[in-house]
């Protein structure tokens, strides 16, 4: 079922005014507006670099434990590093959604709009 006129322009209106009242919800909820910081980047890499630096330790030292608190670290580092380029969880492009796919699964889509929505 489509919505009317009135509706569309009633839902445009709220989305106007949510992106006017809470922008960072809006971009959180559209993943948009997720820039990589370059300052998540550098302490994401000393992260790694200092765990990577307690690896080497307990390696030398042979404490195991300091070893694996070492690679404990490091992999945090990474994550911590790499989670600033997440892609998009939330429906950014919905409509951009139905031109990207190809092959039987649109066809099928169609043919149930079809069905359905006519």
């Amino acid at each position: 079922m489509s919505l009317s006129d009135h509706e569309k322009k009633l839902l445009a209106e709220m989305e106007e005014a949510l992106s006017v009242d809470d922008p960072r919800l809006v971009s959180t909820l559209t993943g948009r507006g997720r820039t990589p910081q370059k300052i998540r980047i550098l302490v994401g890499l000393a992260i790694t670099g200092l765990g990577l630096i307690t690896l080497l330790g307990g390696l030398i030292s042979q404490a195991i434990p300091l070893g694996i608190l070492g690679f404990i670290v490091a992999l945090s580092g990474v994550v911590f590093a790499l989670s600033n380029f997440s892609k998009p969880q939330f429906g950014a492009n919905s409509k951009g959604k139905k031109a990207n796919q190809s092959g039987w699964s649109a066809r099928l889509e169609e043919r149930w709009d079809r069905r359905n929505y006519e």
